[in-house]
């Protein structure tokens, strides 16, 4: 009942736009004052900073500091131009080189926020100018731009190992394959409705221009070697290939000579501006944590489900539904560090590997993040592209079809998304 009560006033705090992790913070705060007394709070502030001071979280700020000064230094324009030497031969071209860029992309940023709004401004004029509907040019962009959210590194599936307790080199592991068919997906979908609308085809196949385009991104190319290669190869934490990717992109940067002060001050800018906001929830969330905790909701809800059923795979489904309601209204930072702990005894009790469950929950929010009313990333795509977010969304129930059916196949085919992990790590 608490709970219930708890996250009524966080709707209504929301509602008059009251900051998520200021709602999550007072809500709390009222909640333990209300059952536990006054004494709790002495340690309120101890219990919020070492929280948000643990060291896997320090990625974090280091990813989006890393997606910022790519956005300034000339590398997406590289990576755009390569894809579209690479597919841009197919019908329906941009849109397939939106997706091939925004599948690139997602391996240096682990954002899909700074991916729509690094390649989108780019991207859905082009689009547009072509001949391509706005809506149409929303919709692939913002469904693309998920996918960074599922390839790693993945700032969502940080979060999530750090919640859960669990490996966050694995997750990205078993986050590839899943990806990959997103993304392979998103464009046979893209190839059907350009067939339909007979869209044009951006530029016949050269060789050479891919040969040339590839050699100009060739350092871009570098990043993810660096990034994913340093850990999955062992040879560093999350964490610190986290800031390799900082110092690579500053030094590829500097090497295009597309990067100066200015625009590295603005990209720190925008780097500090939204870790703020992410870690400002992080430490709200550890908060609740903590509370929840100490009242044993979420043994309470592990023993409720299991009372009805010991099914993993409907209990699956169920979370799944959970999952996707709450990706309606909650960030998928918020739905990570709200969720998250009440679910987990629930989950190790019904057998269900986390780093797998981990992946589901990633796949929910990617979906979360394109349907309204919240859908972060969907009404950034529509801001760019001057669209009505309910025009985008009717185009946009295609490619969300696409993230569902990975969704299905990653929850009832383990080996999907477990295969990988299974062969490196264990």
């Amino acid at each position: 009942m608490i709970v219930l009560s708890m996250f009524a006033v966080l709707l209504l705090l929301l509602s008059i736009n009251v900051p998520i992790a200021i709602g999550l913070a007072v809500t709390t705060v009222v909640a333990m004052v209300i059952k536990q007394g006054t004494d709790f709070l002495i340690d309120t502030a101890i219990v919020m900073y070492v929280g948000a001071t643990n060291f896997p979280l320090i990625a974090i700020p280091l990813f989006i500091l890393a997606g910022a000064i790519m956005n300034t230094s000339g590398i997406s324009r590289r990576l755009i131009a390569f894809a579209s030497a690479l597919v841009g031969f197919i019908k329906g071209g941009l849109s397939m080189i939106n997706i091939a860029t925004s599948m690139f992309f997602a391996e240096i940023s682990g954002s899909a926020v700074a991916d729509v709004a690094a390649l989108g401004s780019i991207l859905i004029p082009a689009m547009k100018k072509k001949g391509y509907p706005a809506a149409f040019a929303a919709a692939v962009t913002s469904s693309s731009a998920s996918l960074a959210v599922i390839i790693p590194p993945s700032i969502p599936m940080i979060l999530y190992a750090v919640m859960a307790q669990t490996s966050v080199v694995q997750l990205f592991v078993a986050g590839i394959i899943p990806g990959i068919l997103g993304g392979f997906g998103l464009m046979l979908v893209s190839y059907i409705y350009a067939k339909r609308k007979n869209l044009p085809i951006e530029e016949k196949f050269n060789l050479s221009n891919l040969k040339r385009t590839g050699k100009d991104a060739a350092l871009a190319f570098v990043l993810p070697v660096v990034i994913l290669g340093g850990i999955f190869g062992g040879f560093v934490t999350a964490t610190e290939g986290a800031g390799l990717a900082v110092v690579a992109a500053c030094v590829i940067g500097a090497i295009y000579r597309e990067l100066n002060f200015k625009q590295f001050f603005d990209a720190t800018t925008e780097g500090a501006s939204q870790t703020a906001i992410v870690m400002l929830l992080v430490a709200a969330s550890v908060l609740i944590g903590e509370f929840l905790t100490i009242e044993q909701v979420p043994q309470g809800v592990a023993s409720s489900i299991t009372s009805i059923t010991d099914n993993k795979y409907f209990i699956l489904a169920i979370l799944n539904v959970f999952l996707l309601i709450i990706g309606l209204f909650l960030h998928s930072a918020a739905a990570i560090i709200l969720v998250v702990p009440i679910v987990m005894p629930l989950v190790n009790a019904a057998g269900i590997d986390p780093v797998h469950f981990g992946i589901i929950v990633t796949l929910n929010l990617a979906i979360g993040q394109q349907t309204p009313p919240v859908a972060s990333v969907l009404v950034t795509a529509c801001s760019v592209a001057k669209a009505d977010i309910w025009e985008v969304s009717k185009v946009n129930i295609m490619f969300i079809a696409v993230l569902f059916t990975v969704l299905m196949l990653v929850t009832y085919v383990p080996f999907i998304p477990m295969s990988l992990v299974e062969y490196f790590y264990r």
